[in-house]
Formats: C-alpha cells, structure tokens, sequence
C-alpha cells in the first residue's frame, strides 16, 4: 500500500512470476552464487511476455551494478538477463546507465531509507548514442521500485518518452 501512492518514473511492469518458491530460489542462484545460466533462462522466459505489450520498448538497458559490487561478483546478473532477453525478442541491449558510487544493498534498507541509498546513484554512460522513445529497463527483482525509479529518472531525463520495467521477480 505505501508504494501504491508513489508516483514511479517508470510506465509499466512486464514480470516473469512473483519472488517465490521456486523463482526465487533461482533469482538467488544468480544473484548470489554467479549461476548466469539461469541468467539465459530467465531472458528466454520473459520474451514471450515482453512480446505480448502492445508495444514493446525499442532497446533493453540493463540495471548497471556498482563497479566494487561488479568486482566482488565477477559478473552482472541483469546484463544477463537483458542479453538472453535481447536475443530472444531480438532487440538491441546498450548498457546506457552507469552507477556514480557505490550504494548500500537495498535488500539492507528499510522502505524509507531505500530512496535516499539511491539518490544520484545513476547517471548516462559516457558516449551514450540518443535513447529511442521505448525504452525497457532490466533487472532481477523489483521490491519496492527505488532502484528501478532511481535508474528510470536518468533514462527518462535523457529522452525516453516511455520506460517498460521488465523483472525476474
């Protein structure tokens, strides 16, 4: 209920299933312990759904990790994600945001300190070509929507009329 009241960044949410039993123990075998074939799996099962949108987004931009989080993890789950997907829906994938610093893992924070974690934590990647008007925004799970808002702002200051949250979970 608290989160029905924001006004998100985002437009619209294409999902594979909700974090449970047994999607989230998959989520969490990528996430956590690297298994990036489930990364595969997971863009190949969204395909589908992404495809039924009345009007799917034009590019897939990838939820970027910190790069201290990039090297403790060795790999970016939601680049993952958005490569099988891209393959899949046969839609380009450009790793448009980067993160500004390191921030607390949001899974850490309660709700009303999540946004703040967040605030100029996204920026443009440099060189970035200009944004198409669809834009869909990838990432493994969606809780609240602070990290996807956070990211959304920036894709949406930077000229993309509509922005498609596509998740895992």
């Amino acid at each position: 209920p608290a989160c029905q009241d924001r006004r998100q960044s985002f437009d619209a949410v294409c999902v594979l299933a909700d974090y449970a039993p047994p999607l989230d123990r998959l989520v969490g075998a990528l996430k956590f312990r690297g298994d990036m074939a489930l990364a595969g799996a997971l863009g190949r099962e969204l395909a589908p759904r992404l495809r039924r949108l009345t009007a799917p987004p034009q590019l897939l931009v990838p939820v970027p990790l910190s790069d201290q989080r990039l090297r403790e993890r060795g790999y970016d789950q939601a680049l993952g994600i958005a490569r099988a997907l891209g393959r899949a829906a046969a839609l380009p994938v450009r790793a448009a945001l980067r993160r500004t610093r390191a921030t607390l893992a949001q899974s850490s924070l309660p709700l009303a300190r999540r946004q703040a974690n967040l605030r100029d934590a996204f920026a443009l990647a440099p060189g970035c070509p200009a944004l198409p008007p669809h834009v869909g925004l990838i990432d493994d799970v969606m809780t609240t929507g602070a990290t996807l808002d956070a990211a959304a702002r920036v894709l949406r200051e930077a000229g993309a009329a509509q922005i498609t949250v596509v998740v895992a979970a």
